[in-house]
C-alpha cells in the first residue's frame, strides 16, 4: 500500500483466525486498506475471504475510521440511520440504529447534534454508525486514542459487549492490557515494518518482556553470533538490506550490553526499541 506515491506497507504476510483481533502497530494505511478506503497496490488482501471493497459492498463488513468528518447539522440518530441506510438496510434501519444507538449507550444524545457533541460522543456515533449496518464483521481504528482513562474504560466496555456475535479487528498503535477490548481479543498480532513480530494471545504476547527490535549496520553476522553466544536469541531475515532488522530476545543480557557486544563485532546499532511498547 502506498501513501503520496511512497511505500507504507509493503511485503507485509499474515492471516489471522481469531473471532477478536488486536492489530498493534501497523501503519494506519493497513486499516485503510481492509476497511476498503485505499487500494492496494501490490499484493493480496482479503477480509473473511473477499476483497474488502466486496465486503464491504456485500454487507460483510463495516468500519469505524477514527474520528471521521461529520456532518455537523445531523443528530446522533439521524448519522446512525443514514449509516444503516447505505448499507441497504431499507425499512430496518430505524431498529438497527435505535438498537446500535442502545448498545453504545447514546440515548441521552440520539438527538444531540454532532456538531456540538463531545469528542467521545461522536467517537461513539461513529461506532453505532458501524454496529447500525448490521455487518458481521467490524474494523475499528484505535477507538480509544486520545481520551481519559475512564472514557477509555467506558468506550472499551460498550464495544466489547456490542462485539458479541460479531467478529472484529481493531487497529491501534497500542492498547492497555488490562482494557476490556484486550481482555476480550483472544488474538493479538504485533507488526513492525514488514513483518509479524509477536502473533498470539494478548497476554501471552505481553509477556514477551525483553524482547527488542534493532537496525543494525557492519558485520551483523557476528553481532549476531556473539549475542546467541552469551543467551540471547535472534531472528534475521535472510534477505535483510544493508542495515539489518534483528528481533533480539535479551535472555541475561541487558540493553547496554548489545551495544558493547556491537563494538566488538564491529557492528553499529542504528535503532533500538522494545516490542512492549504495544501493550500500554
Amino acid at each position: 500500500m502506498d501513501v503520496a506515491g511512497l511505500p507504507a506497507v509493503d511485503r507485509l504476510t499474515f492471516s489471522s483466525v481469531g473471532d477478536h483481533v488486536l492489530v498493534l502497530g501497523a501503519a494506519r494505511a493497513l486499516f485503510e486498506a481492509a476497511a476498503g478506503l485505499r487500494p492496494t497496490t501490490r499484493g493480496d488482501l482479503r477480509v473473511r475471504g473477499l476483497s474488502p471493497l466486496d465486503a464491504v459492498r456485500s454487507g460483510e463488513a463495516a468500519s469505524a475510521p477514527l474520528d471521521p468528518p461529520l456532518p455537523p447539522g445531523w443528530t446522533v440518530l439521524e448519522y446512525v440511520t443514514w449509516s444503516a441506510r447505505l448499507m441497504g438496510q431499507g425499512a430496518g434501519s430505524g431498529v438497527l440504529a435505535d438498537e446500535a444507538i442502545e448498545a453504545m449507550e447514546l440515548e441521552t444524545f440520539r438527538r444531540a447534534k454532532l456538531g456540538s457533541s463531545s469528542y467521545h460522543v461522536r467517537r461513539a456515533a461513529v461506532l453505532a454508525g458501524a454496529l447500525a449496518t448490521g455487518a458481521k464483521t467490524l474494523l475499528v481504528e484505535d477507538p480509544l486514542a486520545g481520551v481519559s482513562a475512564e472514557v477509555s474504560h467506558s468506550i472499551a466496555r460498550r464495544l466489547v459487549a456490542a462485539m458479541s456475535g460479531r467478529r472484529t479487528a481493531l487497529f491501534a498503535p497500542r492498547v492497555a492490557l488490562e482494557s476490556p477490548v484486550a481482555v476480550a481479543a483472544d488474538e493479538a498480532i504485533v507488526i513492525d515494518g514488514p513483518r509479524i513480530a509477536l502473533q498470539g494471545a494478548p497476554v501471552e504476547v505481553a509477556g514477551r518482556a525483553g524482547l527488542y527490535v534493532l537496525r543494525v549496520a557492519g558485520d551483523v553476522a557476528g553481532f549476531a553470533d556473539a549475542i546467541r553466544a552469551r543467551g540471547g536469541t535472534v531472528q534475521m531475515p535472510h534477505d535483510a538490506p544493508e542495515a539489518h532488522r534483528l528481533s533480539v530476545q535479551l535472555g541475561p543480557l541487558a540493553t547496554r550490553d548489545l551495544f558493547r557486544l556491537a563494538d566488538e563485532a564491529q557492528a553499529v546499532v542504528l535503532e533500538l526499541r522494545p516490542l512492549g511498547h504495544a501493550f500500554a
